[in-house]
């Protein structure tokens, strides 16, 4: 079971993430991934939660916005004026959060069109969670089922 109280701990645990994510066993890490993000999400139901889309933005590359664009039957243009800024890094994200095309069930409107990000969000499954320690601490914070890997990684790790 994930604690009610899983934000705070990761919030306590970021000094022990980082830790693991830096000068843990990679391979090992890496090896128990597609377990433990299976037995994460067999206890989280993203529709429930849906926090990845109402405090992150994905990024919008140019063959998302094309696939969105069309789906939508809008021009590419639109869509960028519409629902979309350039940050900081020179990426479109969405101009507000929550995702505007996310719907009050939590379901998302382009869920079949969806950016790459949001398809591969939260990375448990991935090398990125070990490579990109900063986004999986922030992503410990926001989403229970990276909170519930890091937490059985640092048991791994012990």
């Amino acid at each position: 079971m994930i604690p009610e109280n899983w934000e705070l701990l990761a919030k306590e645990h970021q000094k022990a993430y980082k830790r693991l994510l830096e000068k843990g066993n990679r391979n090992k890490m890496l090896r128990a991934l597609p377990d433990l993000h299976e037995e994460a999400f067999s206890k989280i139901d993203c529709l429930d939660c849906a926090r990845c889309c109402k405090n992150h933005s994905p990024r919008f590359k140019q063959p998302d916005i094309r696939r969105i664009a069309k789906s939508l039957n809008i021009k590419e243009g639109d869509l960028v004026s519409r629902y979309l800024k350039l940050d900081s890094e020179g990426d479109y994200v969405t101009r507000e959060t929550p995702c505007p095309f996310l719907a009050t069930d939590n379901t998302c409107n382009i869920y079949e069109d969806r950016p790459s990000d949001c398809r591969r969000y939260p990375y448990t499954d991935e090398d990125v969670l070990l490579k990109r320690v900063q986004l999986t601490l922030k992503n410990t914070t926001v989403c229970p089922a990276t909170f519930t890997v890091m937490e059985k990684l640092l048991e791994i790790g012990k």
